[in-house]
């Protein structure tokens, strides 16, 4: 096939917009419905569920839309491929198959195995996880649709995957076909994450309207380059700045590494097509790795917290208080990690008394339910007529519960089983790539030359940048762009590694990196280890880093007057 193909998203996660579903099959054409539920949390919440009922597993949310639009989708024409199959695929597609009778739609499902690897664990050295799962490729995809399903759900396949198995299945594309590929991958991980490439979470919200954004689609055309767009007449705006926000969300550097292909994201460029269109040109390849990422949940104990507030006058001797009272009353059964965070929300002579107002966290974790729930909770609300004037907490006591520890490791691709399951039962075998390269960093790019001097003025760093962040384990990623070749020229000599340690005083004693992406005028900082052991284990007030970015860019700096 030489004609694109539309590949649309109507899913970023699991509790995403029940409706987009519905919205991107009645909105306009499409060849393909792809949706993405599975982040690391979800995992988790997916392995708690298998817990309960070895049946469960997957995400039922998917399944319940598919009772409302899996005839709509046949009559429209257009395939569905999905890794909603969580730790379960084979459950939910049977649960389909069934859902697909009992509506009398006649449909070819099929689905993807093989990432789950628990039943391993111990011998591949991961212990005792809740759930270890291998980011598997597009190739088993590509199985099911040239086989003739209609729908394909997967387990944990690489976001990105989703898009690529549907456009590699239309062109007919090889294994070594890598700028192609690299091309679909850069489209897939524009759109995986729905709304947020196309207006939703924009630093620069405020210069058209958003309203309720649409969902994004993909026109991938045969050497893998790509328009991305929207239904017409759906919410929001897709320009470069949108589709480079999402390019720069939770990378690291210039090699984007899939199962099938490592994208060189500082090869890519990005030119307007026209109102809400945005091209991706110029993608190339290089071999995937030879290992592949598995991620690994714990239930790693349990976690409590009380957030006290203190009103109006003499705010941190009034945390000190009441700091000094709790830890006296848990001294003789200590949780084993106590987290304090003193959040002055308060205003001088404020006109509302929410305005007067300081927030003071306290978080516990510990193995021990009881010591992390009535023991601490109800310690902190013992102190409600014996501690600092204006005393109350924004809960009542409560019981523990139980947190999550996310860990990434790696395999050799031969060691992890994928499989097609088609339609018909038969099982096919996807074999792992022959030919891989090992992931290294690319050289960092000769810097332009500096903005001469000249006056500068003092404002948030957010007048001339953008920011998108989130999480990747552990560590937050912050991508940064600005919109012209001066701002460029300024922000690569100005934004350091040291600059930015200043400016976020959080990150001042963690490993900080910062990688160029000239092409783009962006730049991303992955600091390691300021979300502790992930988004499960609640280390931070931002457990998933999303607002790292904006918080980033209300700092103020010297800005040249010729930027602003």
């Amino acid at each position: 096939m030489t004609t694109p193909i539309r590949i649309g998203n109507a899913s970023g996660f699991y509790g995403d917009r029940f409706s987009a579903v519905r919205e991107m099959l009645t909105g306009g054409p499409l060849d393909v419905l792809t949706g993405d539920y599975l982040a690391e949390l979800t995992m988790l919440i997916l392995g708690r569920d298998r817990m309960k009922d070895p049946e469960r597993g997957y995400a039922k949310t998917f399944l319940r839309q598919m009772e409302e639009n899996l005839a709509l989708a046949k009559e429209k024409d257009v395939k569905i491929v999905a890794n909603a199959g969580g730790l379960n695929p084979a459950g939910l597609a049977k649960a389909l198959r069934e859902l697909a009778q009992k509506l009398n739609v006649d449909v070819t499902i099929a689905h993807v195995e093989g990432d789950d690897l628990i039943g391993r664990a111990g011998e591949l050295g991961f212990g005792k996880p809740l759930t270890a799962n291998a980011y598997l490729g597009a190739w088993g995809i590509v199985e099911c649709l040239n086989a003739g399903a209609d729908v394909v759900v997967t387990g944990r396949v690489t976001d990105a995957s989703v898009i690529v198995g549907p456009a590699a299945a239309h062109f007919g594309w090889g294994r070594e076909d890598y700028d192609a590929l690299a091309g679909a991958v850069a489209a897939g991980h524009v759109i995986e994450c729905g709304a947020q490439a196309t207006g939703g979470n924009y630093a620069f919200f405020r210069e058209q309207p958003i309203g309720v954004p649409g969902f994004p689609i993909a026109e991938i055309h045969a050497d893998g380059s790509s328009v991305i767009t929207k239904h017409p007449g759906t919410g929001g705006v897709v320009n470069t700045g949108t589709v480079t926000a999402q390019l720069l969300y939770e990378i690291t550097g210039a090699r984007y590494a899939n199962p099938d292909v490592t994208t060189r994201f500082d090869t890519l460029r990005l030119t307007p097509d026209g109102p809400d269109r945005v091209r991706i040109s110029g993608v190339t390849g290089e071999a995937p790795p030879p290992t592949l990422k598995v991620a690994l949940n714990r239930l790693g104990g349990f976690r409590n917290e009380t957030t006290f507030v203190l009103t109006g006058l003499d705010v941190a001797e009034k945390a000190a208080l009441v700091r000094e009272q709790l830890e006296t009353a848990l001294e003789r059964k200590p949780p084993a990690e106590v987290r304090w965070t003193l959040a002055r929300t308060d205003h001088v002579d404020a006109d509302t008394e929410e305005q007067a107002s300081a927030l003071l966290h306290v978080a516990v974790k510990d193995a021990d339910p009881k010591i992390a729930g009535r023991a601490f909770s109800g310690a902190a609300v013992e102190l409600a007529l014996a501690s600092y004037p204006g005393f109350h907490v924004t809960a009542p006591p409560s019981d523990a519960s139980p947190y999550g520890v996310y860990s990434a490791a790696y395999v050799d691709s031969g060691e992890v089983p994928h499989v097609a399951v088609l339609g018909d039962g038969r099982r096919v075998d996807i074999a792992p790539s022959t030919k891989t390269l090992a992931l290294t960093e690319v050289d960092e790019p000769a810097l332009p030359e500096p903005l001469p001097e000249g006056p500068v003025r003092r404002v948030p760093l957010g007048h001339v940048l953008g920011a998108r962040s989130g999480d990747k384990g552990g560590s937050a990623n912050l991508g940064v762009w600005v919109r012209s070749e001066e701002a460029w020229r300024w922000l690569v000599h100005r934004l350091t590694v040291a600059e930015f340690r200043l400016l976020l005083p959080e990150t001042a004693e963690l490993p900080v990196t910062r990688y160029l992406l000239p092409n783009l005028w962006a730049m991303n900082f992955v600091v390691e280890g300021i979300l502790g052991e992930g988004v499960a284990s609640q280390a931070r007030f931002d457990p998933q880093a999303k607002a790292f970015g904006e918080w980033l860019r209300a700092r103020e700096i010297d800005v040249p007057e010729a930027l602003l």
